[in-house]
């Protein structure tokens, strides 16, 4: 029987070991920190639970994948709860409680005229194409080499995704007001890049939410993590935790021959390395550049990251019965705190998102209080790397005036009970996330598709990748894909 071992488990790593363990593999995943779910991380503190990471579900149908392909019923993992409307986005001109029914979305469009909901439809109809197209031809397909993406049929169909201009351009072309082209354009911040320069491909997100729906897992996101190590187990896997991965061993710099654990070899036939790409790049393979192939220490350091964020972890000895699931307060002005992120300025203005679970599930805190997250999108420490005490103090009662003056949580600042906070440096330090980029390298044109880091290594042997630094990308869903992808490239050569 041949022998996986895989780097950290985190979602990827662990939908990677459902389908490798399913297979006959023996599979071993080796996690630093004491629990699953690598970013998709909690907080559990007087009575309150945080997740600390992702939070929004969408395309449910690729949460239940790994366990409708391992011959169970999802349902006895985890829970799914349709939330609808899934989000209230609030702009200069008001609030918006967005929803995936197409009655309430053409009301919304047609109170500031019936030529915004035609183009609306239009955007729909345009962007869903799309989806279809890149669905079945990038985001389900891994690449090896020049052949898989450089031949007529996949370069046709890379030309009818017309990728060239930005999310917020594309939007632009069917939907005339700014502040509805605000609302279906803040989405691309959920993978870390800003919609006035990722590519408009991404719109595929904020048309996933319309029409898919949002849901929400009960107990949390964190539940998900632990539904997933729970079929790894089941299926005969093994996750050995408080173990840290200091080297992959590679032997002549040619053929993997395992991982370097606290001094001792943990000898395996293939290695998959779900710790974020550059960081097992730069750090775990301790062999020569010319070696690496296109990823050379130089070239990662000068790669394109995505943003960061500022977390607020807040439980608080109160119930707020205005604020749902989901809220997003947008920066008076959007594009310019966009830009500032983009530049490494800290936003005087920023735009940022909360929380709300308590709303709808009473595991989350004690009875009548709340565990709030608060998350400020900001820059990533290539771009600005000052998160001193200091800063961090003044950030964060700022961000706490700002909530509660904007979405009128009175006296929220005194009804504070427990606080956390997360800056770019967790990422970096608690997650090994280069410069502390909260969704891995940042979705460019340039930094997708065939141009990400492939599943599979081009030089070494039986080295592959799974995570949000590869293809096919960042947000759970495309990160559970990835893992699917890396285990099917792991069984097509062993």
């Amino acid at each position: 029987m041949k022998t996986i071992s895989i780097i950290g488990a985190g979602i990827g790593g662990l939908t990677s070991a459902i389908y490798l363990q399913n297979n006959g593999y023996n599979v071993k995943i080796f996690e630093k920190n004491s629990h699953p779910g690598g970013k998709m991380d909690i907080i559990q503190e007087k009575g309150f639970k945080f997740d600390t990471g992702p939070t929004i579900v969408m395309m449910p149908d690729v949460y239940k994948k790994p366990f409708t392909d391992s011959g169970v019923n999802y349902e006895d993992y985890f829970s799914l709860e349709r939330v609808n409307p899934f989000m209230d986005v609030i702009t200069g001109e008001g609030k918006v409680a967005l929803s995936s029914d197409l009655t309430d979305l053409a009301r919304e469009f047609e109170a500031y005229d019936e030529s915004e909901m035609l183009g609306f439809l239009k955007y729909l109809t345009d962007i869903y194409g799309k989806y279809i197209n890149a669905k079945d031809n990038f985001i389900y397909k891994s690449f090896r080499g020049p052949k898989d993406f450089f031949n007529f049929k996949t370069l046709w169909h890379a030309y009818k995704l017309k990728t060239f201009s930005s999310s917020f351009e594309a939007i632009q072309k069917n939907v005339s007001n700014t502040n509805l082209q605000y609302l279906l354009s803040f989405q691309t911040l959920y993978i870390g890049i800003s919609p006035f320069s990722g590519p408009s491909i991404y719109n595929i997100i904020p048309m996933i939410e319309l029409v898919y729906g949002v849901w929400f897992i009960k107990g949390g996101m964190f539940e998900y993590a632990k539904a997933l190590e729970k079929r790894f187990l089941e299926l005969g896997g093994e996750v050995i935790y408080n173990s840290e991965v200091t080297k992959i061993v590679v032997p002549q710099n040619k053929h993997v021959n395992g991982l370097l654990i606290n001094g001792n070899l943990e000898k395996s036939d293939a290695v998959i390395a779900n710790s974020d790409f550059p960081y097992t790049m730069t750090d775990l393979l301790d062999i020569s550049d010319t070696k690496k192939g296109k990823y050379s220490e130089k070239k990662v350091q000068s790669m394109d990251y995505s943003m960061s964020c500022f977390l607020l972890y807040l439980g608080v000895d109160t119930k707020y019965a205005e604020l749902n699931l989901h809220t997003i307060k947008m920066a008076n002005n959007f594009e310019k705190n966009v830009e500032d992120i983009d530049t490494g300025v800290l936003p005087e203005d920023p735009s940022f998102y909360v929380y709300n679970p308590s709303a709808i599930d009473d595991t989350f805190a004690p009875q009548d209080q709340s565990a709030l997250y608060v998350l400020v999108p900001v820059a990533n420490l290539k771009e600005n790397e000052n998160w001193s005490t200091e800063v961090v103090t003044n950030f964060s009662e700022k961000i706490i005036k700002k909530v509660e003056k904007e979405l009128g949580l009175v006296g929220l600042n005194e009804h504070i009970v427990y606080q956390s906070i997360h800056t770019p440096d967790t990422f970096k330090n608690k997650y090994n996330s280069a410069y502390g980029a909260a969704f891995g390298l940042k979705p460019t044109l340039k930094q997708s598709n065939y141009f990400r880091p492939h599943n599979k290594h081009s030089k070494i042997d039986n080295l592959y990748f799974a995570g949000a630094s590869v293809h096919p990308g960042a947000g759970v869903p495309i990160v559970v894909t990835s893992g699917e992808l890396t285990a099917k490239e792991v069984m097509r050569d062993l």
